[in-house]
């Protein structure tokens, strides 16, 4: 039988982290946060990184979950375990938000927050646009590069509309198919492995 070492040691892919790219974490990563757990990197560079978890909805409305905002049926996301008390969004509509970065083509960070109130009133926002996030996942300089050298997660790519409308319950299992047989493996291995 495999020991723990040898069931997530594969041969790390060649896609480095970089603003837009996803982390998909392996699947023993028992972090509350973490664990079977999707990142879209928001930024990646010499300073540090930090991202949003793309595949935890909380299960609190909208509104349960965010003061002083019109009334939105939207979901919210556990976007990770920084500022856990703060709000943050991603939105596909680019330049028209004040203060929005792009992150990859036709996906943008922030901006704004009295425009997005005013988008949101006047339904210019829906869940294909726009998502929310309560706290943020955040590395220091060469954390990141530690943890994927250690096989915590594998770097890949989704374009915008894959991750706007991405099913959250499928999405960590997608990710990992669409890298190959060898990481697809991971897909098998019991949530729980005492379980097995």
């Amino acid at each position: 039988m495999e020991n723990f070492d040898d069931l997530i040691k594969i041969k790390t892919n060649n896609t480095r982290p970089a603003r837009g790219r996803i982390l998909i974490s392996e699947p023993f990563l028992y972090d509350y946060y973490f664990h079977r757990s999707v990142i879209l990197l928001a930024e990646h560079n010499k300073e540090g990184s930090f991202g949003v978890i793309i595949n935890k909805p909380l299960a609190m409305g909208f509104g349960e979950v965010v003061k002083d905002f019109p009334d939105f049926n939207a979901t919210v996301y556990l976007g990770g375990p920084v500022s856990a008390d703060s709000l943050f969004f991603i939105h596909t509509l680019g330049v028209e938000i004040d203060g929005s970065m792009e992150i990859m083509e036709g996906l943008y960070w922030g901006g704004d927050l009295e425009q997005i109130k005013s988008y949101i009133t006047i339904g210019r926002f829906n869940n294909d646009n726009i998502r929310f996030f309560i706290g943020y996942s955040g590395w220091f300089p060469n954390q990141l590069d530690s943890e994927l050298q250690r096989n915590s997660w594998a770097v890949s790519a989704l374009d915008a509309d894959q991750i706007m409308k991405a099913d959250p319950a499928g999405i960590w299992k997608s990710s990992l198919i669409d890298l190959g047989a060898e990481y697809s493996k991971w897909t098998n291995y019991p949530s729980d492995p005492g379980l097995n």
